[in-house]
């Protein structure tokens, strides 16, 4: 075996080991669980939301709502992100954030979610840093931008892991992760995971660790050292998935199980 494929093997190992070994470490800081009554709001003093059809940056079509149409508790144990067509190139949806209410900087963030499928459809779930908005504001994409999961439609057994930072036209820093024999995201639950300290940035998924992004590597758009919030919505349209076509049906669902933040309990850091 080649020095270069020794190295990578190693390191995949590593990383691995890592991911296993520092469970019994992590101390639970915050969690959603959404239990809850159907048909209730997700828990206010936890969650809030962005509203509008403002396109956010990427053209999208569709208009973010605080409604129960879009974003509700199904008795189940879950919050439901429901979009909707609403007429002609129309579709509401939800976009709820913890800005404001929780933040976090270093740790283990990860969600179990079940994702909709269809062509045109955006589900994420991701971080932004806590100084896009106030007196202090830097903007995006300054603030930092961590994208835990994302997936467009058109790629049902992909999800996407991705950073972006200072200097980032849009394209950021990251990379895919495919589900092995064909088998769909919207198929089943799967637990989305960032680990993240002061020198790293590592995307899982079912606890398989796939793309790792270090300091280092990314050089000036590193603004990973400072507090972020949670979002977790359903995009309709925009550039990266395109819009929906004839092939799309409505309502679509992503269903989220939990979200949990996790930092370390003895270390500060996971590189000790």
């Amino acid at each position: 075996m080649a020095t270069h494929m020794r190295l990578a093997v190693l390191s995949l190992v590593a990383s691995v080991l890592m991911t296993a070994q520092v469970r019994d470490d992590w101390k639970l800081v915050w969690h959603d669980e959404f239990n809850g009554p159907a048909g209730s709001a997700p828990d206010p003093t936890k969650w809030t939301y962005d509203t509008g059809n403002t396109g956010w940056g990427n053209n999208e079509l569709e208009n973010y709502t605080d409604s129960r149409q879009n974003s509700y508790l199904d008795g189940e144990g879950n919050l439901v992100i429901e979009a909707l067509q609403t007429g002609t190139n129309a579709y509401t949806s939800a976009r709820l954030k913890t800005e404001g209410l929780y933040s976090v900087e270093y740790g283990r963030i990860e969600a179990r979610i079940r994702i909709p499928f269809g062509q045109g459809l955006w589900p994420a779930f991701w971080m932004l840093g806590t100084n896009i908005d106030g007196p202090n504001a830097v903007g995006w994409p300054n603030c930092g931008e961590i994208d835990i999961m994302e997936n467009i439609g058109k790629e049902p057994s992909i999800v996407h892991g991705t950073i972006h930072g200072p200097g980032d036209t849009g394209s950021g820093i990251g990379g895919p992760y495919t589900l092995p024999n064909g088998a769909k995201f919207s198929d089943d639950y799967h637990v989305f995971a960032l680990m993240w300290d002061d020198q790293q940035v590592q995307f899982l998924v079912d606890n398989m660790p796939y793309e790792t992004v270090t300091k280092e590597q990314a050089g000036t758009m590193w603004a990973f050292d400072h507090q972020f919030f949670i979002l977790l919505n359903v995009a309709v349209g925009g550039n990266w998935p395109g819009n929906p076509d004839a092939t799309t049906t409505f309502p679509q669902t992503m269903k989220v199980d939990y979200v949990r933040v996790y930092q370390f309990a003895k270390r500060p850091s996971m590189r000790q």
